[in-house]
Order: C-alpha cells, then structure tokens, then sequence
C-alpha cells in the first residue's frame, strides 16, 4: 500500500501528513498531541489496523505541531484548541480534501468537537474514540477525576514517559510481551520528552468542551472502552447522552489504543458507521464566536465633537474593524452605528481582535466595551441571530469602559492559551434564563 507522506505549512511551522488508501470517504484519524504516525507501521497489528481502515477509506494522519514529526511548540505557551482548527484545515488542503469524517482520540476529542461545531460544511462526520469533554469532576460533573488523583496521575504519566512501565497504562493486554513493551517506550519517546507529555497531560486536564457538545449537528460515533482507566466508560455515555443522534459502541477490553485489543470490533464499528452515513441536509446553524463591540458615551461624544469630525471618526473605526476582522480570521457582520458586530472560528481570535482593537481606538480617544460569547448561531444570509448574539450584546451591556468581558464559555475555551482572566461574579442577563458567571480579559502589566 502506497503511503504519501509530506509536510503542510503553517505559517513558518510544518506539520507531518501522511495519507493512504483510495476509498470514497476521507478520514482524518488523530490522537491530537500524542501522536507519532510512523512508528505505527513498525508493529504488525497496528498495519493491519491501517490497512484495513484503508479499504473503506482515504486515510489521512497527522502529528500535531509539538509531536512526532511536526515541528516543537514552546511548552510554557501551547496553543489553544482553535489551533487545531488552523491545523487540521491547513492538512486537508495540502491533500485536497474538501470534507472528511473526524476521528480523535485523548486531547484531541474536545478539539474534533470543536471541528464539527464550528466547520460542519467540513466534516462529514465524527467519531470519538476514548476520549472526554471535561476530565476533571466538578459540581455538576461527577464523574470526572478528582483535581488531587489528576495532579497524581499527570505526574505518574510523566516518569513512566519512555519506559515500559509505561505499557501498564495504556496497553495492559500487552503488559506480559517483552519485545512490545520496548516497542511501545520507543514510540512514545518519539512522540515527545517526558517534560513535553506532562504539559499536554496537564493542558488536556484543563479542557471542558461541554458547551460545544449541543452545537454538534454531524452523525456521531462514540468509541470507548468499557475497562479503559484512565478514561472511564462514564465519560463516552456523557457525550453519547449530550450529542444529538450520536451513536455508542462500548468495547470490550481496557487499552486505550484499538490496534490491538478487539481491533476487529472497533474496525467493524467504524466500517457500519462511515459507509452508511449520508450526508446531513444543509443547515443555517454554526457554533461561533460572537463579538459585540461599543462606543461608550457615544452621545456625549457625538454632542462635542459635532457631526462632521464625528463621521470621520466613524469610518475609521468601521475600516480598523474591517480590517482586523480579517487579520483576524473573522467576519465583520456588520456596524451598529457606534459600535460592531462579528464572529470567529474560535474564542482566542475574538479576544485578540478585541484587544487590538480596543488598543488601536485608543490614540482616537473613542474608548470601547466588549462583551464575548460562543455559542450556536443561524446564519442569516449576511446576518446572525440565536441566542449566542442575544448573549454577547447583553454581556457587552454590563462591561467598563475599555474592558473586554466573556462569558465562562468563552474562558473554558481557550484554557491552556497565554490569555488570563479576572472573574466579575455571576449575573443575570434580561431576556435570558439561568444565571451567567462573566469574566473580564486582564491587560498584560
């Protein structure tokens, strides 16, 4: 079987690609920050899982940048999930795939939930293998690990990085195999260093994507193992349970792998699920991130400056709008008059647009407020409605001058980026059930 293998650009970082087989569906199989695609093909069952995914699909893999043979991020500033998104986009195009079906495993399920939320016209359809939307329990997620045993795990993950202790973990029907133990420490050492596995163990341990899951309108396939420790069956039944239509298929067995255990069952699931998944029918509803910006005292302002240097001012701030909304990778919807409207594929480019912005209007002496939130919107021609713009203009009514203030989901989100917040309580929003905890972006002193 005929392997091509290269490196997508982006930016100035390359990404390793590799992509096989000549089936009608194209399926991007990723392990997210735990990947290492060519020392797969050493060990002979994993081939055989290859290439049996093969004979249904175009098989498309790639080492996240940080991993394998994709170039090394600074562990101190990983990026957040959005950049999956950049990443994943930028692989498919190099092999000119238009759509693809999704399939991730470890961190990089909350990321693939991401995908399809934000890019339905681009993903065909998704599957999660043993994977999570949060890891860590909280009030309302009991199952989770406690914040102590997670902390106690990340550092166990960490000294066994490398060595065949590490097997237990993750291969234990293998654990009794000598030559596969050294095996596997030898692919995990060429996934990355111990130091740079902790700090993936520990950004993953911060992602809670929950908000995301009723955003996702592609079929799903939940993959998880019944007996798999470190990702317990609870947390697939939570996204089967939350996904509208997802399909579960609990199997048997406890690594987390599915080269090797029950390979067969894990492959017949995903054969049945892709080769009888149609194409869902168009649909107006996209998760997005929406951005309300305001002029504040705007009236107060217009009165002193007077209406000809006011119009002035105006179409400044509307081309600056513009034309960061682009640097941006986001869309100006439109101005309000003294204020603007747009949406991003993810929270981070929000806030930096916001910052920059807020930053740039600053010499004009037109002082700004923001209010952020992501969630599913209906695209309406050039337009947005849903409640996720009900939520930013509202957010945005209750900010400071010069302040940019987000939801929690919008926080969530981008956990694990260099961005840093200061919580402003828990409010009511008019016209808008529940009770909202909001947080304000922290200038860098």
């Amino acid at each position: 079987m005929e392997r091509s293998v290269g490196y997508a650009r982006l930016g100035s970082q390359r990404i390793a690609y590799e992509a096989f087989g000549a089936g009608p569906v194209d399926l991007v199989v990723t392990a997210g920050s735990f990947s290492a695609f060519d020392t797969d093909w050493d060990d002979p069952m994993a081939e055989l899982f290859f290439r049996r995914l093969a004979s249904f699909a175009r098989v498309i893999r790639f080492d996240r940048r940080g991993a394998g043979a994709s170039d090394p991020l600074p562990l101190d500033a990983l990026p957040p999930w959005e950049s999956f998104i950049e990443e994943l986009d930028c692989v498919m195009s190099e092999v000119g795939s238009e759509r693809a079906a999704i399939m991730t495993a470890y961190d990089a399920g909350p990321m693939g939930m991401l995908f399809a939320a934000s890019r339905p016209e681009r993903t065909a359809a998704l599957i999660l293998v043993n994977t999570s939307a949060r890891y860590i329990a909280d009030d309302d997620y009991p199952i989770g690990l406690l914040p102590d045993l997670a902390t106690g795990l990340n550092e166990t993950m960490a000294e066994r990085w490398g060595s065949d202790r590490h097997v237990v973990l993750q291969v234990p029907s293998r654990a009794d195999d000598a030559r596969f133990r050294n095996w596997y420490a030898k692919k995990t050492r060429s996934i990355a260093g111990p130091a740079a596995a902790a700090a993936y163990f520990r950004s993953m341990f911060k992602a809670d994507a929950r908000a995301l899951l009723p955003a996702i309108h592609v079929p799903t396939l939940v993959l998880h193992r019944t007996a798999y420790r470190f990702m317990p069956i609870e947390h697939g039944r939570y996204l089967a349970d939350h996904i509208a239509g997802a399909t579960l298929v609990e199997l048997p067995g406890s690594d987390g792998p599915l080269y090797w255990e029950h390979a067969g069952e894990a492959l017949d699931a995903v054969e049945r699920f892709l080769t009888g998944v149609h194409p869902p029918e168009s649909s107006t509803r996209v998760l997005a991130t929406v951005l309300y910006t305001d002029i504040v005292d705007s009236t107060r302002l217009l009165e002193r400056m007077g209406d000809t240097r006011w119009r002035g001012l105006l179409d400044m701030h509307d081309d600056l709008a513009g034309n960061l909304a682009r640097v941006h990778g986001g869309r100006l919807i439109k101005t309000t008059g003294d204020g603007v409207l747009a949406t991003f594929d993810g929270p981070g480019r929000g806030i930096r647009f916001a910052t920059g912005f807020r930053d740039q209007l600053r010499p004009l002496a037109l002082p700004i407020r923001v209010g952020i939130h992501t969630g599913e919107v209906e695209m309406r021609g050039d337009d947005v409605g849903g409640m996720a713009a009900h939520i930013a203009a509202r957010i945005t009514g209750l900010a400071g001058e010069g302040e940019i203030l987000v939801s929690r989901t919008v926080r969530d989100l981008v956990v694990g980026s260099d961005l840093a917040f200061e919580d402003r309580g828990t409010h009511q929003l008019r016209g808008i059930d529940g009770d909202w905890q909001l947080l304000a972006v922290r200038t860098p002193a």
